[in-house]
């Protein structure tokens, strides 16, 4: 079955840009006057609630990272859940960035735990490292439609060059086996769009490699991070796009802590938010009509 859930993801973009708002909350993100007489999981869903409702028509889509959730036990569970619900109320596209990695019945139950009930997401992000196995149990959701994953790939992070640049006896990277396995798992399921919805996170702070691999993979949609506070600038994330689509660019403390970044007072935090989506947005825009 083509994928509805990529298609609602390009669509998207070419409506709203690029950005994904990435909330990964932290408590020492959130105004004082929020969190004065309420409990974490209150102040985490107010201040998600109020970011949401300030940028959700100029995002692409949202990711939610479990690990700021999960860190404040039952309470930041029950916050996670929460945001997550508020997303599907408001007809958003939500990534729950949880990474998971693992195989047979484990991964079975990973993927009814986040494609099902109180933390269903439209896409997950997922770690392959394991082999091609750990993706498998999540194909039964993916050939609904409706569901769809990102898969590490080339990363932003430092410790990429790692495991994920180390050259093949035929000379290619780890990374590139990666993505050319992931991609070719996805074709079957490609929407009306030209892209598979088993996508790949492609940080954007290597950018040597970038236009190889966006043309190596040109019908896998990115998730990319490593804008701003990571190092990466409009230009070096235009590279990975397809005349400004073909790729979601997460922002996370960028957006969150905009009031904080602008010294704005802590009242114009959802102001701060939206100029920064927007100022983003449009940045990268340019950068791609270069």
């Amino acid at each position: 079955m083509k994928s509805r859930i990529i298609d609602k993801l390009y669509n998207r973009v070419n409506e709203r840009g690029v950005v994904c708002v990435g909330l990964d909350t932290s408590l020492d993100y959130i105004p004082s006057f929020i969190k004065e007489g309420k409990s974490n999981k209150d102040a985490i869903v107010e201040f998600n609630r109020a970011i949401i409702d300030a940028t959700f028509d100029v995002a692409a889509c949202f990711k939610v990272q479990i690990a700021y959730y999960e860190a404040l036990g039952i309470e930041g569970l029950e916050a996670y859940r929460d945001t997550l619900a508020y997303l599907r109320e408001k007809g958003e596209i939500i990534i729950a960035d949880i990474k998971r990695g693992d195989i047979a019945a484990t991964a079975t139950m990973y993927a009814k735990a986040h494609f099902e009930g109180d933390f269903e997401a439209d896409f997950i992000t997922l770690s392959p490292y394991m082999g091609m196995d750990s993706i498998e149990p999540y194909i039964p959701y993916i050939e609904g439609g409706d569901k769809g994953i990102f898969s590490l790939v080339r990363t932003s992070n430092k410790g990429a060059k790692d495991i994920e640049y180390i050259k093949t006896p035929a000379g290619r990277n780890v990374y590139d086996i990666v993505g050319e396995k992931v991609l070719n798992m996805g074709k079957e399921y490609m929407g009306e769009c030209g892209y598979t919805p088993m996508g790949g996170v492609i940080g954007c702070t290597h950018i040597e490699e970038g236009a190889k691999i966006r043309e190596t993979l040109k019908e896998m949609f990115f998730l990319i991070p490593g804008y701003g506070a990571q190092g990466g600038k409009a230009e070096d994330v235009a590279m990975y796009l397809n005349n400004g689509n073909g790729g979601v660019v997460n922002s996370s403390r960028g957006i969150l802590l905009a009031y904080k970044n602008n010294g704005a007072s802590e009242k114009d935090f959802v102001k701060c938010a939206r100029e920064e989506v927007i100022r983003m947005r449009d940045e990268i825009r340019s950068a791609c009509n270069r």
